[in-house]
C-alpha cells in the first residue's frame, strides 16, 4: 500500500504545466496582430490598363477606385467626385504623408480621372499616382 502511494506522487510530479507556454503563445499572437499592417482596397473590381514602366507601390497608401461607369469608390463605398477631397483630407489626417493611388478602370473617362486627381491634390496629397498592370 505504501508503494502505491509512492507511485501516485511520481505521476503527479511528471506532469508538465502548459500554462506558461499558452501565455507565451497568446502574447505572441497579440504582438503579431498589433504590429501587422492592413491594406485598404478601393472596394471595386476594375480592369487596369497595362504599362511597361509600372512599379510596385508602398502599402501605406490611400486607394481610390474608378469604375468603367465613372463611379468613384473609397473604402468600399461609393463617393461623389466632389466628396473625394474631404475623404482624402480625413485619410491624410489619420495617415500623414500617405500616397494616393487611383485605381481606374481602362474604360473609365479621362475627365473622371483628372477630377479625382485634382481633388486629391487639393486635399493636400503630395504623391498622386495611377495604378496599372505590369505587361
Amino acid at each position: 500500500m505504501n508503494n502505491n502511494l509512492f507511485l501516485m506522487n511520481e505521476d503527479e510530479e511528471n506532469q508538465i504545466d502548459l500554462t506558461p507556454m499558452l501565455d507565451v503563445v497568446f502574447i505572441m499572437l497579440i504582438f503579431f496582430i498589433v504590429t501587422s499592417t492592413f491594406v485598404k482596397e478601393s472596394g471595386v473590381d476594375v480592369t487596369r490598363p497595362n504599362a511597361e514602366t509600372s512599379v510596385v507601390s508602398e502599402s501605406n497608401s490611400i486607394q481610390i477606385g474608378i469604375t468603367a461607369a465613372n463611379q468613384v469608390f473609397i473604402d468600399k463605398r461609393e463617393v461623389d467626385k466632389r466628396a473625394v477631397r474631404a475623404n482624402v483630407e480625413k485619410s491624410l489626417a489619420e495617415n500623414p504623408g500617405a500616397a494616393v493611388i487611383i485605381v481606374a478602370d481602362r474604360d473609365s473617362n479621362t475627365s473622371a480621372l483628372i477630377e479625382v486627381m485634382d481633388q486629391a491634390r487639393l486635399a493636400g496629397a503630395t504623391s498622386v499616382s495611377v495604378a496599372s498592370e505590369n505587361k
